[in-house]
């Protein structure tokens, strides 16, 4: 009966492994999109003597898990009357904050302008 268990062990490892990896890079897609979302809505609505890209960026990581704003590229353009945006993240290998996989996942989004 322990033989059987001992056996199984790394296969139940390497399934909880991939089970919180999976996770984390499903939580990235949820930040990404979040970040954009917000980056969007500051973006509209910026002053048109501001900078508009400075706003965007400024807000879109202004919610970010520490972890996910180091590699993170935040921006917006305008594209006729919409302000568009995107929200580049790393993906974290395992634990945010100290190694990220050559995955990054992007978050778009968009907004009539208002200024």
């Amino acid at each position: 009966m322990a033989v059987e268990f001992t056996a199984m062990v790394p296969a139940i490892l390497a399934t909880l492994i991939i089970l919180w990896q999976a996770a984390l890079t499903g939580y990235t897609f949820i930040l990404a999109g979040n970040a954009a979302d917000q980056a969007v809505h500051a973006g509209a609505q910026v002053d048109p003597w501001e900078d508009r890209n400075s706003a965007c960026r400024t807000a879109g990581e202004q919610d970010l898990p520490t972890a996910w704003q180091s590699g993170a590229s935040v921006g917006c353009y305008v594209a006729g009357d919409l302000v568009q945006a995107h929200a580049d993240l790393k993906v974290p290998l395992l634990f945010p904050g100290f190694v990220d996989i050559p995955l990054t996942v992007t978050g778009k989004s968009a907004a009539a302008r208002e200024s």
